[in-house]
């Protein structure tokens, strides 16, 4: 392998530890910016993190309850999936909220853009705002057990203050959502 740089890291050798549809797993052997021998290990996600915040008409939003199998524990967060990379985002995360809530939106906003354990992984998250709903069927995938709830904005966002919903793309989304409110920069109903 020739000479390898990633920024200040000098990458001697890589070799895949771990392998499936989802991620991929490799190990690299490196030296570290102050010059010393180790390892990286970095896990890369083959789909892009992907969550809306539905807002109706009323200033409610929606909410998902699913049990998470990593966490072994019941979670309450916004309509989320992954999205295939190659694929266009927005169309994936519609996809997703009508798959899990049957809800269509008609507008869409980007709100914002994050990378989710960044010292490990080259997970990329994208969370959208939603609105202008209209209600149809919701259709989960198979083996998706999920609950949707519908509620005031501002009680999904008293979750977070909670610490009832700790999932990272819900948490960011609504604080990004309660400082935009807070600015007079959105204004609800939208």
């Amino acid at each position: 392998m020739e000479k390898v740089w990633r920024g200040p890291w000098q990458v001697l050798s890589s070799r895949p530890v771990y392998d499936n549809p989802w991620i991929a797993v490799r190990e690299d052997s490196v030296i570290n910016p102050s010059g010393h021998p180790g390892i990286y290990g970095v896990v890369h996600f083959k789909n892009r993190a992907l969550g809306v915040i539905p807002i109706d008409a009323e200033g409610y939003t929606y909410l998902v309850g699913q049990y998470r199998y990593p966490l072994d524990l019941y979670s309450w967060e916004i309509p989320e999936g992954g999205g295939k990379l190659s694929a266009d985002p927005l169309s994936e995360i519609q996809r997703e909220l009508l798959e899990e809530t049957g809800l269509e939106a008609r507008q869409w906003k980007l709100l914002l853009r994050m990378h989710l354990s960044n010292s490990v992984s080259d997970e990329e998250a994208l969370v959208y705002l939603a609105w202008d709903l209209v209600q149809q069927k919701p259709m989960p995938e198979p083996t998706e057990l999920l609950q949707v709830r519908r509620l005031p904005l501002s009680a999904a966002i008293r979750m977070v203050h909670e610490g009832i919903i700790t999932d990272s793309l819900s948490v960011a989304g609504f604080l990004y959502i309660e400082n935009l409110l807070h600015r007079k920069a959105l204004t609800l109903p939208l």
